[in-house]
């Protein structure tokens, strides 16, 4: 393995931009490679041997209850991304309209506890009132109709926050 010397295997041009890394680091380097432009050698320094554990949970559904992390945070908004998928929260068997009791963690510590609708829309609550809803890529995400769920709640996303959502009966 080796680690990819951006000064001299980058894009022409693309040194000010951290967004494109596949086509302006991984897929130039990996063109030049093939074509013989470079060696392996050239690609950069060899890295050590050991391979790195990044902690991921995956979400699902135990004793009624589902359980996931805290993805992302839609900071434009202050909306929680969790990566809890419709299949997992369709387990719950919620009908929009229902609540549901949304329990958050950060590092095993209580940040957030609440009840709050399966909406389909914000405006299914009043201003300022909690929703769960599904986001544009099917996934779990909580918010505050017309204000900021991070902000208000102080929660955030990483692998160290916890999310773990089941249905009131």
């Amino acid at each position: 393995m080796r680690e990819i010397d951006e000064a001299t295997n980058r894009r022409k041009g693309s040194e000010k931009s951290y967004t494109f890394h596949g086509r302006d680091v991984y897929a130039y380097t990996a063109a030049r490679l093939a074509a013989g432009v470079i060696n392996f050698e050239q690609v950069g320094p060899v890295l050590p041997r050991e391979v790195v554990d990044i902690p991921f949970q995956k979400a699902k559904f135990e004793n009624g209850q589902i359980k996931g992390t805290i993805a992302i945070l839609d900071i434009q908004y202050g909306n929680i991304w969790t990566n809890i998928p419709d299949d997992v929260f369709k387990e719950l068997n919620v009908k929009t309209g229902d609540s549901v009791l949304v329990s958050i963690y950060h590092n095993n510590i209580k940040k957030y506890d609440g009840k709050m609708p399966y909406a389909e829309t914000f405006g299914s609550v009043a201003k300022n009132k909690p929703l769960l809803y599904l986001n544009s890529l099917m996934q779990v995400s909580l918010a505050l109709n017309m204000g900021n769920f991070s902000e208000v709640y102080h929660i955030y996303s990483g692998n160290d926050w916890t999310v773990k959502i089941s249905k009131l009966r």
